[in-house]
């Protein structure tokens, strides 16, 4: 019971897998989008199944419901900065499929998506015991993260931009 999370998320990402392959003819879409669903399949089995990453290991949870922490802010705390550096790439994402959303929003879709991760976690640890603790500092995390990433796109569409334009001045 404990692994009908992975079990979904790895159907899900299969399908979209094989929808990917016939349906996306031009190569480099292809390549993005396959790479792209490797992430979110990697970021869903972290965040929603009993399988963890400590930045050095990869180890299975034990069964339990998990704890919820509301009110302990502990930013200079590793796991922070490893929250940061797995939504990074989710913001890249966004921002890239929503190119016209302003980096506000992003902080706000930011903020959206850490409370659905949390409160997913809270109940999928009470459903199927995957034994994920619910914290705010994961909630600011992912936000920065998401933030971050976006950031990053537009700096570098900013840098190609500008290579593009010299190169078409010589």
């Amino acid at each position: 019971m404990r692994y009908i999370p992975l079990l979904f998320i790895l159907t899900i990402a299969f399908c979209l897998g094989l929808a990917v392959l016939n349906l996306v003819k031009n190569f480099e879409k292809r390549r993005f989008n396959l790479i792209s669903l490797v992430y979110l399949t990697f970021l869903a089995t972290i965040l929603f199944t009993p399988i963890s990453f400590d930045g050095s290991s990869v180890y299975l949870m034990p069964a339990g419901i998990g704890q919820v922490n509301l009110h302990q802010l502990d930013i200079w705390e590793l796991g922070f900065a490893e929250n940061i550096i797995l939504t990074v790439p989710l913001g890249f994402l966004i921002k890239y499929y929503l190119p016209k959303i302003s980096t506000i929003s992003m902080a706000l879709a930011g903020f959206l998506i850490g409370s659905l991760i949390e409160t997913a976690q809270f109940f999928l640890s009470h459903i199927f015991l995957i034994n994920r603790t619910s914290d705010i500092n994961d909630v600011i995390a992912n936000a920065l993260g998401i933030v971050v990433g976006a950031i990053l796109l537009i700096v570098y569409e900013k840098i190609t931009e500008k290579s593009t334009s010299k190169q078409g001045h010589i």
